[in-house]
């Protein structure tokens, strides 16, 4: 945070304005003091529109910093709609990663490897194909209107910018007990997509423009690869050095607050660490959630458990209320737009394609793959119904694309023309698709979805049972026919071939009761520790 004085000159205004009994006081201490009461307000605001069909707690953060930040104007005399000033860094170091460790950490585990095909293929293949899609678009329609000052490293980053989507909207709605294929795909995609989107953007930092060929996209192919790839790594790693470290050392003997306290910062040091090698530290920091509540969460006392899982939560919400409350603000900014070179019908204009970009770029992966994904699934197939709302759930840009747009259009203090008219576009968009898409959300989903369909039967809901695939396995394929007399059963191989999330969900199974769980710790392996009432076993892999 900003600790030159100079830069909360528009604060001074206010404080004027307030009683005596404060003035003298630090200005910081106001500024912060006056943001702390906005996220109260947000939350009570919150709660009381928990019913109400057409708001939510984004909308609400959103609009209160609009209002805020138009007073903040008022008082100022028109010079700065903030009152607390930060740069692109605190995005990263401190509101993001608490948003994506909580939802590595609170992931239904059993769901999201159950339908990983296809969360893969939206998350990770349909977030190439739409970042491929935004970029060419933006490239050649850009130039129709006469924005031709940009180059092709700052139209890739708009590419990997606005492929971050924002699905809270969307699961703030949805019930994952009536709706768990649904739910746990569009949960899933997000939280891929977020982690798919920051690689990207990555990748696209680390090349040389200067001569852009074939031999360079090979190349930034390969720099994400590889990014994702170490980044999952150590996230994996730092999961699993705390998960041993809480099961040998047995903490909970003196104090359970250490527990609490090595699982919050190995989560934090995996981010730093991937950070400092230059690498995702946004996908670090979701795997070692993954991996934590897998094994390390079992290994704890059931206080440090429920301690846990609600200070991450309640960080989370606080982290993602305290951005859309800024964002709020940061959409009046007056020197922003002042410096933005582009006029109020370029910058409509603007902000029109790059929106119809994300409705045409989601489109055109999201009803392709899901219906080939429907294609290789023998059951719980995904229905134009469902298609819609994951396409729907998508369109909302939310903490990711303001924290990109940050880092990539405002990297120094004296941000260019080009730059602050990018920044004040991602704004827009940001604002329309919240409020607009956000808004609409809950009403057509209700339209859509649950009148229009009934929940599939519970058999149709799961795959083949573990002992199923077991027996598949075991038994030879030529064994004749069952006892009906009508089909034979299916090799193994043929099993790999329709079934291959449930093979690899049994194989994965097989392999983490022998080896890992005995090493690491996890359900079944954790310590009977006195005073600590049984836990009832969750939603697990």
């Amino acid at each position: 945070m900003a600790s030159d004085p100079a830069r909360y000159l528009p604060l001074l205004g206010i404080v004027r304005s307030l009683p005596a009994i404060v003035r003298g006081v630090s200005v910081e201490v106001v500024a912060v003091t006056i943001f702390v009461a906005l996220l109260c307000v947000c939350v009570l605001i919150g709660h009381l529109l928990e019913e109400n069909r057409w708001a939510n707690e984004s909308t609400t953060a959103l609009i209160l910093g609009l209002c805020t930040g138009f007073l903040t104007l008022v008082f100022s005399k028109w010079h700065s709609s903030h009152f607390l000033s930060f740069d692109e860094e605190l995005f990263f170091i401190y509101l993001l990663p608490p948003i994506i460790f909580n939802a590595g950490f609170q992931v239904k585990k059993k769901q999201f490897f159950r339908n990983f095909s296809i969360i893969f293929l939206l998350g990770a293949v349909g977030t190439l194909i739409s970042f491929c899609f935004i970029s060419t678009g933006s490239y050649f329609l850009f130039k129709m209107i006469g924005v031709a000052s940009f180059g092709i490293q700052q139209y890739l980053a708009i590419g990997a910018i606005f492929s971050a989507t924002d699905s809270v909207c969307t699961l703030q709605v949805l019930n994952q007990d009536e709706t768990p294929l649904l739910y746990s795909v569009v949960f899933g995609e997000g939280v891929v997509n977020d982690a798919t989107s920051i690689v990207l953007f990555n990748a696209v930092q680390k090349l040389d423009f200067n001569n852009f060929d074939a031999v360079s996209a090979l190349k930034l192919l390969g720099t994400f690869l590889y990014l994702f790839f170490t980044s999952t790594a150590l996230g994996v790693a730092a999961g699993l050095l705390c998960a041993y470290i809480t099961k040998k050392l047995y903490f909970a003997r003196h104090s359970t607050n250490r527990e609490v306290a090595m699982m919050l910062l190995m989560a934090y040091l995996s981010y730093m660490l991937a950070q400092l090698c230059s690498l995702s530290g946004i996908l670090s920091i979701f795997f070692c959630g993954v991996v934590m509540s897998h094994y390390t969460w079992h290994n704890v006392t059931e206080r440090s458990r429920i301690t846990t899982r609600h200070a991450s939560a309640t960080i989370s919400f606080i982290a993602e209320t305290f951005i859309f409350l800024y964002v709020g603000m940061d959409a009046l900014d007056i020197d922003k737009w002042k410096q933005s070179n582009g006029s109020v019908r370029t910058t409509v204009t603007v902000s029109g394609i790059l929106l119809a970009l994300i409705m045409l770029g989601r489109a055109a992966f999201v009803f392709p793959l899901a219906n080939l994904a429907n294609f290789f699934r023998s059951n719980a197939k995904i229905d134009f119904s469902q298609q819609f709302i994951i396409w729907w759930s998508g369109l909302i840009r939310g903490a990711v694309t303001i924290a990109l747009s940050y880092e990539q259009f405002s990297t120094s203090s004296s941000t260019s023309s080009d730059d602050a008219f990018l920044i004040t576009n991602s704004i827009i968009v940001v604002l329309f698709s919240t409020v607009v898409f956000g808004s609409v959300t809950n009403p057509l989903i209700q339209v859509t979805l649950f009148r229009q369909s009934r929940p599939a039967p519970a058999a149709d809901m799961d795959p083949p049972s573990l002992e199923d695939i077991r027996l598949l396995f075991l038994e030879p394929a030529n064994r004749g026919v069952d006892e009906g007399g009508s089909n034979q059963r299916r090799s193994g191989v043929g099993l790999i071939i329709w079934h291959p999330t449930s093979a690899a969900h049994y194989f994965w199974r097989w392999f983490d009761d022998r080896f890992m769980r005995p090493v690491f710790g996890g359900r079944g392996f954790m310590r009977l520790i006195h005073g600590s009432p049984p836990h009832e076993e969750t939603e697990n892999v």
